[in-house]
Order: C-alpha cells, then sequence, then structure tokens
C-alpha cells in the first residue's frame, strides 16, 4: 500500500516536473525570440535614423547592435557613414577600415574610405612594393576568408573525384582531361587555403591602427620629454610596430617613418 502511495506521489511529482520544464522552455524560448525581434527592430530603426538624418540616434543604435550581435561589414559601413556625416572623420575612417576587414572586396566601403581619407590632412605616400606581391594581396582581397575556405573545400572535393576518375577509367581521353582537372583544382584548392588564412590572420593579428586626436607629436623615445620626430592628424592609419608597453605604442608609417605615440592616441583597427 505505502509503496502504490510513494509511486503515485512520484508520478504526480514528475508530471508537475515535466510540466515546468516545459513551461520554462517555452519562457526562454519566446525570450530568445523576443531579443531577436528587438535586436532586427534595432537594425531597422538604425537604418530609419540613419535615412532621416539623425546620425546621433544612428550611431548608438549600430554600436549596440555590434555590442550584442558582433561584428557585421554592413554595420560598420553604416556606422562609418554616420560618423562621416558627422563630420567626425578619424570614427569614420576607423569603421570605414574595420568594415573593409570583414569584406575586402565590397567597393562601396572602399571607395567611401578613400573619400574619408581624401579629406585627412596628412598625405603619405607608401613605400613601393615587389609587383608580384602588391598582385598577391590584391588577389587575396577578391573574396572573404570564409569564401576563400569554401572554395578551397569544394576545390578540394572536386579534385579528389578528379583523381579517382584518372586512376579507375581506362579510355585515355577522360583520363587525360581529369589529370589535367585534378592538377588544377588542387592548385586552386592550395591558393584559396593560402588566401583564407591570410584574411584570417589579418583580422586576428590586427597590427594596424588609427590616430583618433585631432594632433599628436610622435616622440623619438617613449615620453614626453623624447624629441619631437614629426606631427600626425586625425584619421592617418598607422602600423603598430611595438605593442609591449602600456601607455605608449611604437608606430610605424606607410612611408617607412617610425616613433612613439600615447596609446591613448590611437585605436586599433
Amino acid at each position: 500500500m505505502m509503496k502504490t502511495i510513494s509511486l503515485n506521489i512520484c508520478m504526480m511529482l514528475w508530471g508537475v516536473l515535466s510540466v515546468m520544464a516545459k513551461d520554462s522552455v517555452n519562457l526562454v524560448l519566446d525570450i530568445e525570440q523576443q531579443g531577436r525581434e528587438v535586436m532586427v527592430v534595432s537594425k531597422t530603426i538604425a537604418d530609419e535614423a540613419y535615412a532621416s538624418g539623425d546620425y546621433a540616434l544612428a550611431i548608438q543604435l549600430y554600436e549596440q547592435i555590434i555590442e550584442h550581435q558582433g561584428e557585421a561589414p554592413e554595420v560598420y559601413y553604416n556606422l562609418g557613414n554616420s560618423y562621416y556625416k558627422s563630420s567626425e572623420l578619424a570614427k569614420a575612417i576607423l569603421n570605414y577600415e574595420r568594415a573593409l576587414l570583414l569584406n575586402p572586396s565590397d567597393g562601396d566601403i572602399r571607395f567611401n574610405l578613400d573619400l574619408a581619407r581624401s579629406k585627412t590632412v596628412d598625405k603619405i605616400t607608401p613605400l613601393s612594393e615587389i609587383f608580384f606581391v602588391t598582385w598577391t594581396k590584391d588577389l587575396a582581397n577578391v573574396l572573404t576568408s570564409d569564401a576563400w575556405a569554401k572554395l578551397a573545400i569544394v576545390s578540394f572535393l572536386i579534385f579528389i573525384i578528379c583523381l579517382s576518375v584518372y586512376l579507375f577509367n581506362r579510355r585515355v581521353g577522360i583520363r587525360k582531361i581529369t589529370f589535367f582537372s585534378a592538377i588544377f583544382f588542387i592548385f586552386l584548392s592550395i591558393v584559396a587555403n593560402c588566401a583564407s588564412n591570410y584574411q584570417k590572420d589579418r583580422i586576428l593579428e590586427q597590427k594596424q591602427a588609427i590616430i583618433m586626436q585631432p594632433s599628436i607629436t610622435v616622440k623619438s623615445t617613449p615620453d614626453m620629454s623624447g624629441t619631437d620626430l614629426f606631427v600626425l592628424h586625425e584619421g592617418c592609419k598607422v602600423e603598430i610596430k611595438d605593442n609591449t608597453m602600456r601607455e605608449w605604442k611604437e608606430i610605424r608609417l606607410e612611408d617607412g617613418n617610425v616613433g612613439w605615440v600615447p596609446a591613448n592616441s590611437i585605436e586599433i583597427i
């Protein structure tokens, strides 16, 4: 008798717990759904704010989207446009650079970035590169890291298929076609994989930064008493050469000049 009562109680408790668990899951799903809807609405409102000329609100909303949803080239691009319309040149260039880093093949981003750069004070002539290096970088920038990775996988799979046909088919014509096709696709897979790694390294090991202050004097040593070397202005792009110190960073310009600037005067792309 006691066993029967205990069993009934356990079954009742199990039923109650099941209902509670189901309700909890539904509540979590509802909250997640509401959260997604809020984020989508925020993007829509941000676009509407930008279209209506309320750039301060658009900036606030786009930055919230990046904070909660993660990085996206189109959001960085719109944020850069909002800063550009607000006459905040350095922040516009910073966000255009971030957008281009995530989507290097986007012509609109590159055009707006070049337009913003044309309004900066510093006109720095980059050091000349070997044409092969420039050509290789341009090729890698044709696609994003993910797109190159997908191309590498697809090309490798096609290589396996061509190799299998070559090994097991007796017809000479087909063997010739699949042999040269296999060579082409394995080469394409290697190139795509290298380009993907290049793009990924640029994102993960970012050493480029933008001068954020109206003007900053570059020093010969990491100290305010160091010798003044030259002056840079907002929006200038630099490379961080030495990142070991907290208060100072050694930078290098595209023309090869180096020096030290306070860490709070730059922001990493």
